[in-house]
This record gives C-alpha cells, structure tokens and sequence, in this order.
C-alpha cells in the first residue's frame, strides 16, 4: 500500500519539477512511511528522492522506526545527543546532493529550524511548498483507512452510549469531560483525538468552547463534541442533549439542525462540490431565519488529522471523489442562551455517501428529568 502511494507521489513530483520531498514527523510522515514519531528539539526528516531510495535524518533513539519502515542502512543518518545532529546533515546533504534538488517542504508542519537546517547543508536548494501534492494523494482514503476510521467511530459512539444515563444534573463540563474521555479509552480508543467540547448553556453557544466549571442545570442544551483516534486516523462527532426540559425556541433550532444536517448530507456525491454541501446545509438554516447564527463551514475533511482538506464551504469548487470523508456539522448559536451542532461523518461512494457516524439524531434528554 505505501508502495502505492510512494509510486504516486513520485509521478506526481515529477510532473511539477521537484526532485524530492523532504518530511517532518506528522501526518504525511506517517502515510507515506509508516514512521510515527514528533516534533522535538531532536530534528528528524525524510526525504523521498523522485528516483532513488527514501532517506531519512534521525536521532539514533529512533533509528529502529526506520529500520522497520524499510530504509536502508546507508540511508539512515542517525546521530546521538552528544554528537549533535550537524555531522548528520552534512553527510545527508553529501549523499543526496541536496544542494541541486528542488525540494518540496510542507509549509504547515516543517518549522523554521528544519528550513534552516536543510539551506545550511545545502545552501544551493530551493523549496517549494508541496502541500496541494501531498493533500490531492491523501484526499482520497483507501479502504484500510476508512475501516479505521468506522472503528474509532463505533468506539466513540460506543462510550457515549455509556456515558449518558451517568450525566446529572450539578456536574460539571470539566467533570461530564473527564467521564467521557475514561469511557473512551475504556471501550478501546488509542488515544482521544482532541480534548473533547462539553458546553452547556450559554457557553454552548460557542462553537469550540472549552469544559469549564460551570454546573450543568436544567433547561440547558448540552454540546458534546468528542472523537478517537483507532489505527491512527480519528472520529469527529457533535451532538446536542437536552438537561430536563428546555424551552420551546431551543427545540425549535434543533430541529432547523437536524433538517440542515440532512441535506448537507444528502448533497454529498460524487461530482458535488464543498460548497454545493455548505449551501445545502446553509440554506435551510437560512430559510428559517438563523442565518446569522450559523457562522462556519459545514464540515471539513477527516482523515490522519481531524482537520484536512476537503472542507465544506463556500468557494470549495472542487468535485468530491468517492473516498472523500468529511463531516457535515451545521449549527445554530444564540448568544447568552445555547447552541445545537450536530455533526457526522460521511464518505462519498460511486453511489453517493455513505454516513460513518449512526448516533440518534433525535433530541435526548439526560440529566434530571432525562430519559
């Protein structure tokens, strides 16, 4: 598979002029070769020649990762903390010859320290930014990747369905958070794939709002935004609860929502395009008279990072693909009083989409009064 995917992006690189691509620990370190690792004081890059074996610079820590990946020994430059990394770069650079490459660098994830690195090694390259490259090839996910995906949606709606009958009336967001996140790691998550949004009442009304100290009471709407990570690619779900009885306006948005949610999803196909999803979804919410209170996109692109591309908003042209996952999360968000997401994850099909996410939709209420 990352055989494929190798052979792909050289062809690709070849088709721009670049003679390679260099790579910090990441996203597209891991789809490209399998090696997981992060950004420390402890530079690490792999380069990926148009027509020669992948090299990499790494601390001999980590050499073994690799080792594994399937670099060759003369192509791992691996140096120790009391040697320094400077004899490393240079034998890189020599072995390379960076300094005649035109290099793609990754402009969201490479720092200044590794830009600076690599011009002092080869003080002849020259970079360009490789990120439309690099997304076009990770836009559409394979079925190992999708599968991954599904699993770490079942393992979050999973927790969640235990978690609910426990939520009551005086926790806190910070406490309902902490509950969750046992819960999730509990029922098989690697890891949570962001500190999940509790946010009850007025602070519900903001759209990534942080768990606070507030005390869930009733008559609030609840804002759960929560997601895992399986196999290294995440889920990303919202739903909306209500604590005991709500008023008749709240219910009134929620349902606007869930009719928004719907036909942004109905709009995902083949041939479609971001924004034909956004406008779908907007317009409902439009036609009700909340369209000032719905004020970001609809959706963004999932996959080894929780937000890639595509993203579902207006001047996204581009035709989605089958393989495309995205979420589709519509809202509406009244100031001082409370706000309703309700977001899931879709794949595009040759047929048109497929949800990842099955959580009920319908209103829940939980806390006092619950059900």
């Amino acid at each position: 598979m990352r055989k494929q995917r190798i052979a792909e992006l050289r062809a690709q690189m070849a088709s721009q002029g670049l003679d390679g691509l260099a790579l910090v620990p990441g996203p597209n370190m891991i789809y490209f070769s399998g090696i997981s690792s992060h950004i420390s004081e402890r530079p690490i890059i792999l380069f990926i020649p148009v027509e020669d074996e992948m090299a990499i610079i790494i601390p001999s820590l980590e050499a073994m990762k690799a080792q594994d990946a399937g670099i060759p020994d003369e192509r791992i430059f691996a140096w120790n903390d009391q040697e320094g990394y400077e004899a490393a770069f240079q034998q890189a650079g020599a072995a390379l010859q960076l300094a005649q490459w035109k290099l793609g660098v990754e402009k969201f994830n490479m720092r200044v320290f590794e830009r600076e690195l690599l011009q002092q090694t080869a003080p002849g390259i020259k970079t360009t930014h490789a990120e439309p490259l690099v997304y076009a090839l990770r836009a559409q996910k394979d079925k190992s990747e999708i599968a991954a995906m599904e699993k770490a949606v079942l393992v979050a709606e999973t927790a969640l369905r235990s978690l609910l009958p426990r939520i009551e009336t005086g926790m806190s967001e910070k406490q309902v958070a902490a509950l969750l996140t046992q819960q999730l790691l509990a029922e098989g998550a690697d890891s949570i794939a962001f500190g999940p949004i509790v946010a009850s009442g007025p602070n519900s009304a903001s759209p990534h709002a942080w768990p606070t100290d507030r005390q869930l009471q009733v008559g609030d709407l609840l804002v759960i935004d929560w997601g895992v990570l399986v196999d290294e690619y995440p889920s990303d779900i919202t739903r909306t609860f209500a604590v005991g009885q709500i008023d008749p306006e709240l219910k009134h948005i929620y349902e606007i929502v869930k009719l928004a949610n719907a036909a942004g999803k109905q709009a995902a196909k083949p041939g479609a395009s971001g924004q034909d999803v956004d406008r779908a979804a907007r317009k409902v919410i439009n036609d009700a008279g909340y369209g000032e209170q719905f004020f970001h996109r609809t959706g963004h692109g999932l996959g080894l990072e929780v937000h890639e591309l595509p993203n579902m908003v207006e001047g996204n042209q581009e035709p989605l693909q089958p393989g495309n996952v995205f979420t589709v999360e519509p809202g509406i968000y009244l100031a001082g009083r409370g706000g309703v997401r309700i977001e899931d994850d879709v794949v595009v099909t040759k047929a048109g989409h497929r949800s990842l996410t099955s959580f009920p939709r319908e209103l829940i209420s939980v806390g006092k009064n619950g059900s």
